[in-house]
């Protein structure tokens, strides 16, 4: 039995006891001396890593910047790629082109999730009458998924105003945006469907047997379900969108990288890419750390049991 200033503890409270957690405000619990021994030891061995990281990173940086200066060609490459006169001179110019781009994402984003999804629902529904439409919609999956971005932009953003349209906008940025959509929309479709093919059948029918039609059953019951499952990959996706609405450039569209590549044919000197590819990764990675926490966040609540 341990005795306390308030007086005796219960009986069996041995050291390992007390080293479980601090009690409750007011009830007299004193750490015991393993405890403090145990909780100094991790403060030190934290310490200790976390300096034992800084050195080695300390160390990794300084010897590949050795390495890079170091090499017999690095006066010639500092001076094309990376030129801080070109550099500032590129720099407000690419954030101007980017805003296009910006806005080329939500709005292309929004598309593409509202297309995808109805491509989606098209291939899941279920009956023969509903045959050709489920047809239609794999077609156009598999259609859009095998042909390479770049080739639908050409054929799109060169192809259409060739045609002389009555009606038809020959703006590069309109054009661009929409072969993004179509390109995007075939592979967001199939991220849905995988989504809606997860659901387990028996909550259809549950929902079915509480008197739901079945389209009532898809809005209200499979897809909230499906939707939340493939949060991640559709961030993804979303992630691989904003890179790749720089390539609406090819149509002259004054976009960041539009931007870069005037001053890279007035200059010859590539820093300004650089420029626009670093502006791309700066907007890039916050997207990409909220998608790894997100599906950080759908793994843990997965693994205690809990709702998606």
């Amino acid at each position: 039995m341990t005795v306390t200033e308030d007086g005796p503890a219960r009986e069996g409270a041995d050291d390992d006891d007390m080293a479980g957690g601090a009690g409750l405000p007011g009830d007299g619990y004193v750490p015991s001396a393993r405890r403090l021994a145990r909780e100094r030891y991790r403060r030190a061995r934290a310490r200790r890593a976390t300096a034992v990281a800084a050195l080695s990173t300390l160390v990794t940086a300084v010897v590949l910047y050795l390495v890079v200066v170091s090499a017999p060609g690095w006066p010639r490459t500092k001076e094309t790629f990376f030129s801080a006169h070109y550099a500032r001179e590129a720099f407000p110019k690419v954030l101007e082109g980017l805003w296009l781009n910006v806005r080329l994402l939500f709005v292309c984003g929004a598309a593409v999730l509202v297309l995808g999804m109805l491509i989606a629902v098209a291939r899941t529904l279920r009956g023969p009458v509903f045959f050709p439409l489920r047809v239609l919609a794999a077609a156009y999956t598999d259609f859009f998924r095998g042909l390479p971005l770049i080739i639908n932009l050409m054929i799109v953003v060169l192809g259409v105003p060739a045609l002389r349209l009555q009606g038809v906008t020959v703006d590069p940025v309109l054009l661009g945006g929409t072969a993004l959509t179509l390109t995007y929309a075939a592979y967001v479709a199939e991220v849905f469907r995988a989504g809606i093919e997860s659901v387990h059948p028996s909550q259809r029918a549950a929902a079915r047997s509480l008197g739901l039609t079945n389209r009532q059953a898809l809005r209200h019951v499979v897809l909230p379900q499906a939707v939340r499952r493939q949060v991640p990959p559709l961030l993804n996706d979303l992630v691989s969108l904003q890179k790749d609405t720089g390539l609406v450039s090819i149509g002259g569209a004054v976009d960041a990288v539009r931007a870069a590549d005037i001053i890279v044919g007035r200059s010859l000197n590539y820093t300004p890419y650089i420029v626009a590819g670093l502006v791309f990764v700066a907007l890039t990675i916050p997207m990409t750390r909220f998608t790894d926490w997100v599906t950080g966040r759908m793994d843990r609540r997965r693994a205690q049991g809990g709702a998606l």
